[in-house]
């Protein structure tokens, strides 16, 4: 995607993409399963961030993992996630 994009009430696809120095106001934000995006000094402003396809099923998977018992792995993930972890 070309540097410095001003994106306005859109839907984006994220799957795979680069986005630099851009800004996102009011968009809806979707994430497929793909592979990951790359953000670098973008800006979010009142976004939806949707997750679809494969990305909904890896959320439904780890909402299974939580209902059965696995707490502890889950909330070691998001940990992970969130620069909790530890490292």
């Amino acid at each position: 995607m070309p540097a410095g994009t001003i994106y306005n009430h859109e839907t984006v696809t994220l799957d795979g993409e680069e986005y630099a120095d851009c800004e996102f106001r009011d968009c809806r934000m979707v994430f497929s399963g793909g592979a990951p995006p790359a953000f670098d000094s973008c800006r979010f402003d009142g976004c939806e961030w949707k997750f679809e396809d494969g990305a909904a099923n890896t959320l439904a998977y780890l909402k299974v993992v939580w209902s059965v018992g696995g707490k502890a792995p889950v909330q070691a993930l998001i940990k992970e996630i969130t620069g909790g972890g530890g490292r």
